[in-house]
């Protein structure tokens, strides 16, 4: 089937949220090479979209359908869904197969698979090789870990998200880093061992509070250093001094603390920032990528990549767009969320598969599969019945045409033919359950007015023993009666907020060893704190801030030889830094001659 129509760029408009965008010819490349129509949602929408599929982190407590155990699961009760506990699940006592519908030409497509989707049992949460790590989901190869979320290879962990492979081992409180080791509050950054907060750092050790350093070692609250020691606020120190100075710092407690963060924030507006974390890539735009070679539009994405466009958490991915969460060598996958495989299309939650379309929650090498849920090894079905292979080939064409003749609306009439991902109203999360709302916050108001559900809160049936203001401010005050209480929250910082929290053990044992203050957030809320130190998944176009001796405004002044002096450097780009935001931003060429 040929869909390709334009060899030039066409412009249309989002019929979700009515924007204009465009459509380049090198796109139009890749959707014939996939055999599938143009988008008709713009890049955020169709993101936004995505990330409605996939609760992450919010956990209850319910029952096995199939066997009354008590579990833990990302559906909670009343939901029109089959849960089963995952080794039950996985188990022979049912077949997916047992579900299968005939495929009826007087419905949309989409209405059918609905229909399947709330008969086949789903699996309560994604655990593959996990000891000792109930409090987990979306994970791999775990070790004593608690509250981990979209982790692979991880070992005593405590409240750490969204790393492809992490590789990290007894930290707390991160957020996409990888092969840290004993650190706390730490952001897209690799390498480090014994970092307590830091954000874009690689390789960095027996620091506190920085921000954009590699290579680095005893230094306490430092922007842009490279293969330093004894700084103190970007001040160079002896040995002797630097130990006299860090004497004075008392990270234990929790006022001192605050200090420390406000002039750490001061002094990140201080400094430059490169227009994009991009390193050892080829012709990329996006932020955050490593070792890529023409990724266009991607965030986080890193290691043994080449042609994708609007990516999210990537890891060796090549010739892919619209992809999340995607990982582990695929290849030619187009809208995919939560999955790995090769030519994978409007998919979320497969593993390990080939020439998938339009399934969720297969896995185990399933290929040929169209319309399906819940599927292990399994070929040639559609919406969960089998076909011989002959058949199949015969059926697919059939259906696509019947999508395109019979296309879905939704309740805000939005309609989908073959080659839009699943209409939202489909997941089974509401809105503020899912990964979109961390990323594309929305009001209870507006997240149904675009048509999406809404959890309400639910009332909790604790009592919080301990307001956070009752907490002692240092952490050698705190004995370990601390453990039985119900601390509040300080704040609601997030749509997610539990009001209050418990500490753990483990935890415990982990502020005392660092000497760090007990927070006064519940974990939810210290992970949307951690977000908003991220940029967006946007590009704006903008100048370089450099002005030649100094930057714009003459907050900084530069320190290095600049090629374009004593004039204005006329360099522009691509930027997650949006025009209004504060941070001085230099183009790749100045911003080197200064840190590098």
């Amino acid at each position: 089937m040929k869909y390709r129509t334009y060899m030039e760029a066409q412009n249309t408009t989002c019929q979700h949220c009515s924007v204009d965008f465009t459509i380049e010819p090198d796109d139009f490349d890749f959707y014939e090479k996939m055999d599938v129509p143009p988008p008709t949602f713009c890049y955020e929408c169709r993101m936004q979209r995505k990330l409605v599929f996939r609760n992450e982190k919010i956990l209850y407590k319910r029952k096995c359908d199939a066997t009354g155990k008590d579990m833990l699961s990302i559906y909670r009760e009343g939901t029109p869904y089959t849960v089963y506990e995952r080794d039950y699940w996985w188990s022979d006592a049912w077949n997916p197969l047992d579900y299968g519908q005939d495929y009826n030409f007087s419905k949309p497509f989409f209405e059918q698979y609905k229909t399947l989707l709330e008969k086949v049992p789903r699996s309560n949460l994604v655990q593959t090789n996990s000891v000792n790590s109930p409090y987990s989901n979306y994970v791999l190869n775990l070790k004593n870990c608690y509250m981990v979320f979209g982790v692979d290879t991880a070992e005593d962990l405590c409240y750490c998200y969204g790393s492809i492979y992490n590789g990290c081992k007894n930290s707390m409180d991160l957020h996409q880093c990888t092969t840290v080791e004993n650190s706390y509050w730490l952001i897209d950054s690799i390498g480090c061992n014994n970092l307590l907060y830091g954000q874009n750092c690689e390789t960095c050790m027996d620091s506190h509070f920085l921000y954009d350093c590699k290579n680095c070692s005893n230094c306490f609250g430092c922007v842009g250093l490279r293969n330093a020691s004894y700084n103190i606020w970007n001040k160079q120190y002896s040995k002797e001094a630097y130990k006299k100075e860090l004497e004075k710092m008392d990270t234990g407690s929790w006022e001192k603390m605050k200090e420390y963060h406000k002039q750490f924030e001061e002094l990140k507006l201080k400094h430059p920032h490169k227009y994009a974390h991009i390193t050892k890539s080829e012709n990329c735009t996006g932020d955050d990528i490593i070792n890529a070679k023409n990724y266009t539009y991607c965030f986080a994405a890193q290691t043994d990549m080449e042609n994708c466009k609007y990516g999210f958490r990537l890891a060796s991915v090549k010739d892919g767009m619209d992809l999340i969460i995607v990982w582990r060598k695929s290849e030619m996958c187009y809208e995919v969320i939560s999955g790995y495989g090769n030519n994978v299309r409007f998919s979320g939650w497969v593993w390990d598969g080939r020439d998938i379309q339009y399934s969720d929650q297969c896995f185990r090498s399933c290929s040929d599969i169209f319309g399906c849920v819940g599927l292990r090894s399994t070929n040639y079905c559609i919406l969960n019945k089998q076909y011989s292979k002959e058949e199949y080939k015969t059926m697919i064409p059939k259906v696509i045409a019947h999508m395109n003749e019979m296309p879905y609306t939704d309740s805000k009439g939005k309609t989908y033919t073959y080659g839009e991902f699943f209409p939202a109203e489909l997941s089974p999360f509401a809105y503020n359950e899912s990964l979109a709302q961390e990323y594309y916050p929305l009001d209870k108001a507006t997240a149904e007015e675009q048509g999406h559900r809404w959890k309400e809160a639910e009332k909790r049936n604790y009592e919080i023993t301990k307001q956070p203001s009752d907490l002692p401010d240092h952490i050698r005050d705190i004995d370990d009666t601390i453990l039985q209480e119900i601390i509040g929250c300080a704040g609601s910082d997030c749509a997610q907020c539990t009001t209050a929290f418990k500490m753990v053990p483990q935890e415990l044992a982990f502020y005392r060893q660092k000497n760090l203050p007990l927070p006064r957030y519940c974990p939810n809320c210290r992970h949307y704190q951690r977000l908003k130190k991220r940029n967006p998944l946007k590009l704006w176009h903008k100048a370089c801030d450099c002005e030649g001796t100094q930057s714009k405004d003459a907050i900084y002044t530069n320190t290095g030889s600049h090629t374009n002096e004593p004039n204005h450097c006329t360099t522009e780009f691509k930027t997650s830094y949006a025009p209004d935001r504060p941070e001085i931003v230099y183009c790749e060429t100045c911003y080197t001659q200064e840190v590098a």
